[in-house]
């Protein structure tokens, strides 16, 4: 008896799960940080000494990284977002370990989130901002995030995944 058939979830299976479940959460985060707490009107709202809840609108890439300012840009970087869903979506559907289709899954879905948000508002809705020490991390959201803990997987199954089965194979 295979796993499909003991009602084992496939890679492909938990890959949509994890993007859907990414999409949701990260649209409804920002739905609720900017329309029901009105962020734009109420300002920072500190959540804990290390925490706080701010509007900044991204029009760049991660990190604010090349800001666009034209609607040219904008629609550019819609774009690209798309197109690395789309290459996310194929190659979700090649994987062959859970954990690389859940690391392709919360990509996509964080590129459609913050996808939605460009051709929305005409750039990313970033809201979380983490601080202690005297350091200040970017802010993000929960797409941003998704995409990182993805590449994280990814690496994860790149590097030490695949190297323990090719050391166990002999290699």
């Amino acid at each position: 008896m295979n796993d499909v058939t003991r009602g084992a979830i496939t890679p492909q299976q938990a890959g949509i799960i994890a993007a859907l479940a990414t999409l949701v959460l990260d649209q409804a985060t920002k739905l609720w940080v900017y329309h029901v707490l009105d962020i734009a009107t109420r300002g920072a709202v500190e959540v804990t000494p290390f925490f706080n809840i701010v509007l900044v609108w991204n029009r760049g890439v991660s990190y604010g990284l090349f800001q666009q300012d034209s609607d040219l840009g904008r629609w550019l970087l819609v774009g690209v977002s798309v197109g690395a869903a789309i290459v996310m979506a194929v190659w979700a559907r090649r994987a062959r370990t859970t954990l690389v289709g859940v690391s392709l899954g919360l990509i996509l879905g964080g590129a459609v989130g913050n996808a939605i948000d460009r051709s929305v508002y005409g750039a990313v809705l970033d809201f979380l901002h983490l601080h202690a020490f005297g350091f200040s991390w970017y802010v993000f959201n929960v797409a941003d995030a998704a995409i990182v803990a993805g590449v994280a997987g990814l690496l994860y199954d790149s590097l030490v995944i695949e190297r323990r089965k090719g050391a166990s194979d002999g290699k």
